[in-house]
């Protein structure tokens, strides 16, 4: 298997699509919904100015994805990210392929001039915790709520 980290293309969409399905099966407050996601995937992919899906792919198979999205942060002064998405295919975890994915990816915004990245992951998804705290996320003290708007 050679494996190679590059930026999503739109012929990878279906595959996006698929890899967002797993994870919001995962999810506990998010259910799939592959019209959303696809027209979302396509907005991303369309607009870098939105953000950069970062993917780890062996050959033409899209084995993980990670999302960051762009705004500007009024503390930090400048363009910050939001990492929205992150999945791996079940059979790919537990390889060292995510960690390398999200190195990727946090080096990626770093050379993209990001000054901060931020997350959320399910309180109760320890293994996740883990693997962004070895990548250098540290927890907050600030609590994540939701308004949704439709």
């Amino acid at each position: 298997m050679t494996i190679s980290f590059e930026e999503a293309r739109p012929e990878d969409l279906p595959q996006l699509v698929e890899l967002l399905h797993i994870l919001f099966t995962q999810e506990h407050e998010l259910s799939p919904d592959a019209a959303r996601q696809e027209r979302a995937l396509r907005l991303i992919l369309g607009n870098p100015a939105i953000g950069r899906i970062h993917v780890a792919r062996d050959a033409e198979r899209v084995l993980g994805m990670v999302n960051i999205l762009r705004t500007t942060s009024t503390a930090e002064g400048g363009p910050a990210g939001h990492l929205e998405d992150f999945v791996v295919r079940p059979e790919a975890r537990r390889s060292g392929l995510g960690a390398r994915l999200l190195a990727y990816a946090i080096e990626r915004a770093r050379s993209d001039g990001l000054l901060r990245l931020i997350l959320l992951t399910d309180g109760d998804n320890a293994a996740a915790q883990r693997l962004y705290e070895r990548a250098g996320f540290t927890r907050s003290g600030m609590l994540p709520m939701r308004l949704t708007l439709r």
